[in-house]
């Protein structure tokens, strides 16, 4: 598998847990009434999620360290 590939994979599944986290934190609200229901999927949704933001933190590492290391050297 390609890289380009790879990360859109990642990004996309960061997407659509996202996606799901924020829709059923926003039924979980008491107005809505109805926690329980949504509860599992979005404590699922949310490890999944933090699971793709660690894949992108680490398919992304070298471009992370070298922003970094621009912004702090050049800002000097």
């Amino acid at each position: 598998m390609n890289k380009a590939l790879l990360n859109y994979l990642v990004d996309l599944g960061m997407a659509v847990s996202f996606v799901i986290v924020a829709v059923t934190g926003i039924l979980k609200l008491p107005a809505f009434g109805r926690a329980k229901d949504y509860m599992l999927l979005h404590d699922t949704a949310g490890i999944v999620l933090a699971i793709f933001v660690l894949l992108h933190l680490l398919l992304h590492w070298n471009w992370i360290k070298c922003m970094t290391k621009s912004f702090v050297f050049k800002r000097r």
